[in-house]
């Protein structure tokens, strides 16, 4: 006979039923205790610079290649993206099989035909509907993955095997309301979710240069003026600064943020990091056509 058997049988004669189902009580909590917990998920910020990354072999996608590999394997992706902005409301996609969408003109045939097959997460999909309690949201099957999360997951998880699903951006906001709602999704982290905005933190594309290939720095002053800053108020956690991103070095947030389409998957990153425990760190820096600040930050893990 099995030794907790025989040991229940024997408190079963010594003891009252209450106690013994109290017994049964603290041990199950002790031997919940004693299993390893879940390690809290990183927040990602990329950014994912041109389109063309998806099929170009070069420093940056290189780097997304090895960066995936450096966390714990997520259970699903949450995408904060540039390109699913949604005025007046904030929108889940809660498809089971999300669509690749190829939101960009003028590129070469081969970008158009690339797929990214990941599932979605409807369940993860709809508890984050949940959690946020900032924004009115949304449930809908009406989106997919857009250019913003399928050009860098298809480097970071080539094998689109990990759920993924979009949280849309109320472009009528303003940047506090944005990295509020980070906050509340940072609750998903501890349930294995990996939380990654998308977008750029100089981006105006009004403004860019015709140059090949990554550089080290800006081909003009303002981009790499606003670059800077925001790579100082991410070392000091100066969060409310980067909040009020405009009052960062001075008359150049204007140019770098002309429209902050691109800046507020920024913030959500932000918000979901804690600002006390989680250092900062830029795991990459550059510009891609002279201007656009390729910088990737990771929070946490």
């Amino acid at each position: 006979m099995p030794r907790k058997t025989t040991r229940r049988l024997f408190l079963k004669t010594a003891l009252p039923v209450a106690a013994l189902d109290s017994l049964d009580a603290l041990t199950e909590v002790v031997a919940a205790s004693a299993e390893p917990a879940r390690q809290r998920m990183p927040v990602l910020f990329i950014g994912h610079g041109s389109p063309m990354n998806a099929i170009q072999d070069n420093e940056f996608t290189r780097f997304l290649r090895g960066w995936g590999a450096q966390f714990p394997r997520p259970k699903a992706i949450l995408v904060v993206s540039a390109h699913w902005l949604t005025p007046g409301v904030t929108a889940v996609c809660v498809q089971a099989h999300p669509k690749t969408i190829h939101d960009f003109g003028g590129f070469p045939k081969a970008l158009f035909e690339m797929e990214y097959p990941a599932p979605g997460s409807p369940d993860f999909a709809r508890e984050t509907a949940s959690v946020v309690r900032k924004a009115r949201v949304m449930q809908t099957s009406e989106w997919g993955l857009d250019h913003g999360t399928w050009t860098v997951l298809h480097h970071v998880y080539p094998a689109a095997d990990v759920p993924v699903f979009q949280l849309s951006i109320d472009y009528d906001k303003p940047a506090a309301f944005h990295h509020a709602v980070g906050r509340e999704l940072a609750a998903l982290r501890d349930k294995g979710v990996l939380i990654v905005g998308s977008g750029n933190v100089v981006h105006n594309l009004r403004e860019i240069d015709r140059v090949e290939g990554l550089s080290t720095t800006a081909s003009r002053p303002w981009a790499q003026s606003f670059d800077d800053a925001v790579k100082r108020a991410l070392a000091s956690r100066n969060d409310m600064g980067l909040v009020n991103y405009g009052q960062l070095a001075g008359d150049a947030a204007a140019i770098a943020v002309q429209t902050p389409d691109h800046y507020f998957p920024f913030l959500y990153a932000l918000g979901a990091s804690d600002s006390l425990s989680e250092k900062a760190g830029s795991v990459f820096e550059g510009f891609q056509a002279g201007t656009l600040s390729m910088r990737c930050v990771q929070f946490g893990a």
